[in-house]
């Protein structure tokens, strides 16, 4: 079960996924608002910062079922792939990389000087 923010609206449901911002994915759901009578859905999303708890059946097995493997595999796959800075090419702002730029001269075309002929 689920609390929002939205005053009294109230989410029963399986959740499917939640990512690090909290957003969460709930399967065969049922939905309550306040004063209405109760929906039903086959899928709903959440945005995250609209929960204001959730509320786990005390007979769900926490130790086994929040184990989180795809943490350690992209960490693993980014120290491989890891080349330098992310601006630019390989490594960055630095030899083989483009960096930011030389910008589009001085003259009388503007560019980043200050003012030109005029």
């Amino acid at each position: 079960m689920m609390d929002m923010n939205y005053i009294g609206t109230i989410i029963h449901g399986t959740i499917t996924t939640v990512t690090p911002t909290m957003n969460t994915s709930l399967r065969t759901v049922r939905m309550t608002v306040r004063n209405r009578e109760p929906q039903t859905l086959d899928t709903i999303n959440i945005r995250g910062s609209t929960i204001r708890y959730f509320i786990l059946p005390d007979s769900l097995p926490l130790d086994t079922l929040l184990i989180d493997d795809s943490v350690k595999a992209k960490n693993k796959a980014r120290k491989e792939g890891d080349k330098g800075g992310d601006r630019g090419g390989p490594g960055g702002g630095g030899p083989g990389g483009r960096g930011r730029g030389r910008g589009r001269g001085r003259g009388d075309r503007g560019g980043r000087g200050r003012g030109g002929r005029r």
